[in-house]
């Protein structure tokens, strides 16, 4: 059982920068592939950004958010971040972390077995 906890949203203008964090529990974090997805109000869940296991860390990214977003893993803290820069209004959701051991299509949100709570970011224009 792996418990996730997402950290770091907030209000911020448009063009401003955020760093979201989420904490796993466990000793085995580094075998897990992460991915954060987001919800906007009145949205279906999308895809944001992935990380494999540690070993290759290879990162996907959604169209929408590359060159802007970054993601990262520190297995020592047992932590996944999301660099998110140049934010506009439309990235304004609920940005959620997921955890899985294996995973082909790491931007398929039914393949992830673990999830947490959430944390809101808000993009004012």
């Amino acid at each position: 059982q792996v418990q996730l906890v997402e950290s770091g949203g907030g209000l911020v203008q448009a063009g401003g920068s955020l760093r979201l964090s989420c904490v796993a529990s466990g000793r085995t974090f580094s075998s897990y592939a992460m991915g954060w997805f987001r919800q906007g109000p009145g949205k279906e869940r999308e895809f944001v950004a992935a990380i494999s296991r540690s070993g290759s860390s290879r990162t996907y990214y959604a169209d929408s958010v590359k060159g802007r977003f970054t993601i990262s893993r520190d297995n020592a803290k047992n932590t996944v971040y999301l660099q998110m820069n140049s934010l506009q209004p439309e990235d304004t959701a609920v940005y959620c972390c997921a955890a899985v051991r294996s995973i082909i299509n790491y931007a398929r949100s039914n393949g992830y077995d673990y999830w947490g709570q959430g944390t809101q970011v808000t993009v004012s224009s």
